[in-house]
């Protein structure tokens, strides 16, 4: 295939994939775009540690020197935690980041992509994006579902950032076939916030089930991948109500500040933690953590399925 030619897989990683071993997959926008320095570094050496400690490699990505990176250096990790001049790369912006020789943080999308072409099936990350609030009237929605309406991976995550409008973006991926399934939870969790109100039609009490479903689809010949809703620990799970208010003036500002597009879930993020003294960033970092544990198990039984 012609992509392989951009495609740059860490030696460690293409060992483990060629050996059968799990692989979890990870992205670098929270790095580049999620965190301050040097948070963003504590955060992704942690996660990689957890990884590991599950039995699983991780594999963060990130496009540098025009290559697709599947899985990066210490170096290459405290380049992605410094970011000035990186951008957030999603799919449209793949093509011209690599012959250009940008510099560009993975998101959801990106990430899916760039695992898929290396044979990687499981990911993990903090919350998906989705369809706006309003976003039957600007049409602001995230390419994320239509990567998971494709691309054979499965994601594990906090439920949608609970900025977004939950209820269409579950409908969203609903009309394009990609099952959504709980884990010890009959709600799409709501990111900061262990529920949201929306119910699920499939609740999964083990990785091994999860691994089953996710299995027989691709077995199946069935295209996309699957996303898998993983509530945030309680002891770290913020209160919906006070989140959504929070949520409704951030959004009121971005809209009174005239913020669009890519930069309007950073900006929100930001403003949020600043609304939160600090408290939905310490949220943010366990539900990550809490996601690389669960996907690693997943990782794990798939890879003794297969």
């Amino acid at each position: 295939m012609s992509f392989e030619k951009y495609l740059d897989v860490k030696p460690e990683i293409a060992q483990a994939l060629a050996e059968g071993k799990p692989v979890v997959g990870l992205e670098s926008t929270i790095l580049s775009h999620g965190m301050p320095y040097p948070q963003n570094m504590e955060f992704a050496a942690k996660v990689e540690e957890i990884v590991r400690a599950e039995g699983a490699v991780p594999a963060t990505t990130a496009i540098i020197g025009g290559k697709l990176k599947v899985g990066l250096t210490r170096d290459e990790l405290m380049m992605m935690c410094n970011p000035k001049d990186i951008g957030k790369v999603s799919r449209r912006d793949v093509a011209t980041y690599l012959a250009t020789g940008k510099t560009g943080a993975t998101t959801v999308t990106t990430t899916m992509m760039i695992l898929a072409m290396a044979g990687i099936k499981v990911f993990a990350t903090g919350g998906i994006g989705g369809v706006h609030r309003h976003g039957e009237v600007t049409m602001d929605i995230s390419a994320d579902l239509q990567e998971l309406a494709n691309t054979p991976v499965c994601v594990v995550c906090a439920g949608a950032k609970s900025l977004l409008d939950i209820g269409r973006t579950l409908e969203y991926l609903e009309t394009f076939g990609v099952p959504v399934l709980g884990y010890r939870t009959d709600e799409l969790p709501a990111f900061y916030c262990k529920s949201s109100g929306f119910k699920l039609d499939y609740r999964c009490e083990t990785p091994e089930e999860i691994a089953k479903i996710i299995y027989t689809k691709w077995d199946l010949g069935l295209k996309g991948g699957a996303l898998v809703g993983n509530p945030i620990p309680d002891e770290y799970a913020l209160d919906f109500d006070a989140m959504e208010k929070v949520i409704n003036e951030a959004i009121a500002e971005a809209d009174e500040k005239g913020v669009r597009g890519k930069d309007i879930t950073p900006f929100l993020l930001s403003r949020i933690k600043d609304m939160t003294e600090g408290v939905s960033f310490a949220s943010n970092l366990q539900l990550a953590y809490n996601n690389a544990r669960l996907a690693s198990k997943i990782a794990m039984a798939l890879t003794k399925m297969d």
